[in-house]
């Protein structure tokens, strides 16, 4: 066995920044000729470990920033004003980007990060997830109204 710092993920193996332990013949055959991971020695693991813990430092700030934008947008309420039909329906459904760019004061997010759970097509309340994380999925709420 040998120990290897992983230059970036690697499916079902380990995130970047750890140091594992994986057989001589997959480092050597897979992970090497890739550049996914470099060799850990003696001399070194001081070095890798001081920038395994770089990473993770990293990793929590991000989190709690992350955190801190989830619940900024949890408590948004946003209204969309768009021209519509005599009976309420839109001429054309809300699409994520004009959600961007109603977030865009409070956060800034992509458009692939906003989730529908139905189109919306009327005027009317309602609750759009936005992705930050595998975890973090916040819900504000979107009013539609006639323009």
């Amino acid at each position: 066995m040998m120990k290897v710092f992983l230059k970036k993920d690697v499916p079902n193996v380990g995130h970047a920044g750890q140091i594992i332990k994986v057989s001589d013949g997959f480092a050597r055959n897979n992970l090497f000729p890739r550049q996914l991971a470099e060799e850990v020695t003696a001399e070194r693991e001081a070095f890798f470990k001081s920038r395994e813990v770089v990473k993770e430092k990293r990793q929590e700030k991000l989190e709690v920033h992350t955190s801190e934008l989830a619940n900024t947008i949890q408590n948004l309420k946003l209204t969309l004003k768009r021209k519509m039909h005599d009976d309420g329906k839109l001429y054309a459904s809300v699409r994520e980007a004009e959600v961007v760019a109603l977030l865009a004061p409070h956060a800034s997010i992509k458009a692939d990060q906003v989730i529908f759970e139905k189109s919306i097509k009327a005027k009317g309340t309602y609750k759009v997830t936005i992705k930050l994380s595998s975890r973090l999925q916040p819900e504000l709420t979107l009013v539609v109204a006639q323009e």
